[in-house]
């Protein structure tokens, strides 16, 4: 890469770093009125302008995948099921953990059937004061845990009652493996199977099960429906999917099969509702393992074969980053030019200070995307389930 293009790509990195930090700190003191003011008032109104507020927000990370890097996901998913359901119902999303971006292609794919505004998921407390985006999320009443299972379940019964009273369709993601695959995690996974004659997984954490069974009463009569999503991108392609490629604008390619289970399909027992999770993690297994030894997720999965779709890129990410882009490179440059041309010195440098921290913010979240950067939850051999 020629300097002038390494140079071309820190000041596109710069401005995404500017306009999403941003645009997000002013969403958030949007957010913070609304919640003070209108909420305790009309909460229904509240849930529906946050939907176009979280939106505006997540979609600037839309924009750097389909637009920037013109990436593409590649989406299975029975076609009457698709027309008849998809976005259309509130779901509980089960997700494979497996990559730097799995989120972001979630969040791709969740774009195109209009429902990212209100994506919601099951987090960790701490997130919930990182500025931005944790802020968002507390403000968009996210399902926050303190991994203490005691405590967990009364927020779960508590919150999930509140997610799903949102009047537009709503999907929360259960990251069931409760941490990110990577191979230490794997090895102590393993060795938790194996211990207790429960079939070891190739390509996913056993799951943990408490978090999905204490969750079971709560979404009985508001929640019709689990997506089950299986991701997986290709161990040869030429780009690997981490949001440094994305960044970079080099393109990386995912490949999704989505099954929708009704939720009477789960029993209502909490010993066999487990078992059914754990069920149905081996069958995930056997999908991605039929994608890496196939390219097809179907060929020795035992599943029949769905056709593939390729949601179109919408203008909406895309407009709602220029403008977004616009005012905040505005505002900035209009201050900078006024504090030089005043000698604000002052100013000057507190305003250059806040840019140089929205950068490193930037590239402190790409390493902490990072699968060598994953937390150690989940390396050590679990005691329980």
């Amino acid at each position: 890469m020629s300097s002038m293009e390494k140079i071309k790509q820190r000041l596109m990195h710069f401005c995404i770093a500017i306009t999403f930090f941003t645009s997000g700190l002013i969403i958030n003191a949007i957010q913070l009125v609304l919640h003070l003011t209108l909420k305790p008032f009309n909460k229904w109104l509240f849930r529906r302008i946050m939907y176009y507020l979280c939106y505006s927000l997540y979609s600037q990370l839309i924009f750097v995948a389909d637009w920037y890097s013109n990436s593409k996901l590649h989406v299975y998913m029975d076609a009457e099921d698709e027309k008849t359901y998809c976005g259309n119902e509130h779901v509980l999303l089960i997700m494979n953990h497996s990559y730097e971006i799995d989120w972001l292609a979630g969040w791709m794919f969740t774009e195109k059937v209009r429902v990212l505004g209100n994506c919601k998921a099951y987090a960790k407390k701490v997130i919930a004061y990182v500025p931005v985006i944790g802020w968002a999320w507390k403000f968009a009443e996210f399902v926050f845990l303190e991994r203490s299972f005691d405590k967990d379940r009364e927020i779960i019964a508590r919150q999930l009652k509140e997610v799903y009273a949102y009047p537009d369709p709503t999907w929360l993601l259960l990251n069931a493996e409760g941490t990110r695959f990577t191979e230490k995690k794997h090895e102590a996974s393993v060795k938790f199977a194996q211990e207790r004659g429960m079939t070891v997984l190739k390509h996913h954490l056993i799951p943990r099960t408490k978090g999905f069974t204490a969750s079971l009463d709560s979404l009985r009569g508001r929640c019709p429906a689990i997506y089950d999503i299986n991701l997986a991108f290709k161990k040869d392609a030429v780009n690997p999917p981490t949001i440094s490629t994305l960044l970079n604008g080099k393109p990386v390619e995912g490949f999704m099969f989505v099954r929708r289970i009704p939720l009477e399909q789960v029993p209502a027992d909490e010993e066999k509702a487990a078992a059914w999770l754990q069920n149905l993690f081996i069958e995930k297994d056997r999908i991605i393992d039929s994608f890496h030894s196939t390219g097809s997720f179907f060929k020795t999965s035992g599943f029949k074969e769905t056709a593939c779709k390729v949601y179109p890129k919408r203008l909406c990410s895309l407009i709602n980053f220029l403008a977004w882009a616009v005012f905040s490179i505005s505002l900035i440059m209009y201050y900078l030019t006024s504090s030089l041309i005043l000698k604000n010195w002052i100013g000057l440098s507190i305003a250059l200070s806040v840019l140089v921290t929205f950068y490193i913010f930037m590239v402190k979240a790409i390493n902490m995307s990072k699968i060598s950067k994953a937390s150690s939850y989940g390396a050590d051999v679990k005691k329980s389930n």
